[in-house]
């Protein structure tokens, strides 16, 4: 047994020791398993620490302190693909030097195979790298959007939803049906980015009786379900107004994500419009006018103010 064992071991030596094909390639296989190893767990732990930002982001209930969370994640997204990166580079560099040492005559001949394959690799894979390396630094750079915005990408068809991963590469983006979307970032040319993650529309109803039609409103409102995929929070009553005799103007907010807004436009409109279909005849109707839709933005309102300039001597 322990003769078997020498043998064994002797000719591993002697394999070892010899400058052939077959070794340089079991040693660039066994380089690239390991390289893969150590990338996967330093990229899990750079991840882990993500996550705990995420939940940090996710509980924050000031607004500044969530952006810069946000902020965080997406730079240590970064980080995770630069961590990849710098291993699979180190990785080449030592399969380099084990396919081509420097205390060999083999220089020349080794440089021309490398630059032959970097000239066919760079011309095939590297210049598309680069693309999308250039553009997603810029978009880093100017800040265009972070992880966990809600964002729909241009000039895309429907391509929107939840930023789950930016890298200089790619975005990988969570659809509101559950779909994983990856994009390279070279063809991102627009992008657009919902505040806060949902649409705030406000809807103006008209009634002949102020209480019963608070009360009637307020149950059809009830049946209208809440959820991160859905409303956000209870549509609110924010405004009431008088307008006349027996006509009176209730004002209604609510926010949705992005993709449901017909909760409100057409769901909520809808049982408004359609209460009055079944009362006695000879009754008046309750909801007197069609309710008006309309989306507000506090930020969009200030903005506007500034851009929309009426003399008021115009007729």
């Amino acid at each position: 047994m322990n003769i078997w064992l020498e043998t064994i071991i002797n000719d591993v030596k002697t394999f070892a020791g010899q400058d052939n094909s077959l070794k340089n390639i079991l040693s660039l296989i066994i380089l690239a398993i390991i390289a893969y190893f150590i990338g996967k767990y330093l990229a899990a732990g750079v991840i882990f620490i993500a996550r705990q930002v995420a939940r940090k982001s996710d509980n924050s209930t000031n607004e500044d302190w969530r952006i810069r969370y946000r902020q965080i994640e997406t730079y240590l997204s970064i980080f995770t693909a630069l961590l990849r990166a710098v291993v699979t580079g180190i990785a080449i560099y030592i399969g380099f030097r084990i396919i081509s040492p420097t205390d060999k005559p083999s220089g020349g001949l080794a440089a021309i195979g490398a630059g032959t394959f970097f000239v066919v690799f760079a011309g095939q894979a590297i210049a598309s790298v680069l693309r999308d390396v250039t553009a997603g630094t810029l978009m880093i750079a100017e800040g265009w959007f972070n992880v966990g915005d809600f964002i729909e990408l241009r000039p895309m068809n429907d391509v929107r939803g939840v930023v789950e991963r930016f890298t200089l590469r790619s975005t990988k983006i969570r659809s509101l049906t559950g779909e994983v979307i990856w994009v390279h970032n070279q063809y991102i040319s627009a992008v657009r980015v919902t505040p806060r993650g949902v649409h705030t529309i406000t809807v103006d109803v008209f009634m002949s009786d102020l209480e019963r039609g608070r009360a009637e409103l307020r149950k059809i409102i009830q049946a209208i379900p809440v959820g991160p995929t859905l409303l956000a929070k209870p549509i609110a009553f924010v405004e009431e107004e008088k307008w006349g005799d027996n006509l009176y103007r209730i004002s209604v907010r609510g926010q949705m994500t992005p993709g449901r807004e017909w909760l409100m436009n057409k769901f909520l409109i809808g049982a408004i419009t359609s209460f009055d279909d079944n009362r006695a005849e000879g009754e008046p109707k309750l909801f007197t006018y069609e309710p008006m839709f309309r989306f507000t933005d506090p930020a969009s309102e200030r903005k506007f103010r500034r851009a929309v300039r009426v003399r008021s001597d115009e007729k």
